[in-house]
């Protein structure tokens, strides 16, 4: 080859390599760290509930849009209403991206309301994303003698419960401060299966934090069937197709009866949330919520979601700390009353 032919081949080369889509560093090194490791989630909550169902569906596919496509795997450890799990993510949990958690839905305000046994910034949480945007509920076994709102107002509800900061504690009382309702909270149920089951052996006589997806997802037919009556919606919105049943929010007959429950159902927008520790690097916290979202999209997840009845709206990790920094700038006096709502009143 002649020196002029050389030349154009080298001249060639060189402006394919400057012309050629770069691929980031941080990607690269992500795919260099993730190769070969296990990622573990850790699921805040016995097996069973809807937690444990999303999670485990969005494990199976997830480590497919890892860089490096690591393993990924589970691990229960319910215990506090998702505080243990939170604890341990937050101080113990290796801050490499190898591990990242499920909690309840109340446990990014938890601190924020004094909830006892926080040893977390929730604002420190990388929150990768949520998968989905829930409206919970206030339901009432059908032989209880409470059967619409109204009567709510009226007569005491016995609704089983979990732990202190969980959902279906806080809830109703909350309820109770700013609408009047009658709810008597029975605590110390392990999950939200066991508390719902509470409800088919006579423990309690009713549940306030039941997500329409998860009960119609694991006890349809209790709806199908009758033997639930839904008295009211505990969310920022009314669940499609189910406008019939009265949302608290719209009970509301002040501003500040109607912010006090804003504050403590905003959550409910991200329903499921996953957290990754503090203090991961950049470059990981960008692939676990690439991922997760990319996740949310694809068609055998959503196949497996359908299959367990999991309705899946994805809320991404930056939407949830949008959503935190606007809660944390709450009113003190917001705040103060909240609290006092969610008090023991034994």
């Amino acid at each position: 080859m002649s020196r002029g032919a050389i030349g154009l081949v080298l001249a060639a080369l060189v402006l394919g390599a400057l012309i050629a889509p770069a691929v980031p560093a941080h990607a690269d090194a992500a795919a260099d760290f993730y190769r070969g490791k296990q990622v573990t989630v850790i699921i805040a909550l016995p097996p069973g509930g809807g937690y444990d169902l999303n999670a485990r569906a969005l494990v199976r596919h997830m480590g497919r849009y890892l860089p490096g496509q690591p393993t990924m795997v589970t691990k229960n450890m319910p215990g506090a209403a998702s505080i243990r799990a939170a604890n341990y993510l937050y101080n113990v949990a290796p801050k490499d991206g190898t591990e990242f958690a499920i909690f309840t839905r109340t446990v990014p305000i938890d601190p924020l309301l004094g909830g006892q046994g926080d040893q977390f910034d929730a604002l420190k949480f990388n929150w990768i994303g949520s998968t989905s945007n829930e409206v919970s509920t206030c339901v009432a076994w059908h032989t209880a003698p409470v059967k619409s709102y109204q009567d709510l107002l009226k007569q005491e509800l016995i609704v089983s419960a979990s732990g202190a900061g969980s959902p279906s504690v806080v809830y109703p009382r909350v309820l109770n401060a700013a609408l009047g309702t009658k709810f008597k909270v029975i605590s110390g149920y392990a999950g939200s299966a066991e508390a719902v089951l509470a409800l088919e052996r006579g423990e309690a006589q009713g549940n306030c934090a039941w997500g329409w997806v998860p009960m119609i997802a694991t006890k349809g037919d209790w709806l199908r069937d009758g033997k639930l009556n839904v008295i009211v919606q505990t969310g920022m919105k009314s669940y499609p197709g189910r406008e019939n049943v009265p949302v608290a929010l719209d009970m509301a007959k002040t501003d500040d009866d109607r912010r006090l429950m804003e504050l403590v159902f905003a959550p409910q927008t991200f329903a499921r949330p996953f957290a990754a520790p503090p203090d991961v690097p950049k470059d990981r916290v960008a692939a676990l919520r690439k991922a997760f979202n990319e996740t949310t999209r694809d068609p055998r997840f959503l196949a497996d979601a359908k299959k367990e009845q999991l309705e899946i709206e994805l809320v991404t990790g930056e939407e949830i700390e949008a959503i935190l920094t606007r809660l944390y700038q709450t009113p003190p006096a917001v705040i103060e009353r909240a609290r006092r709502a969610m008090e023991d009143p034994s």
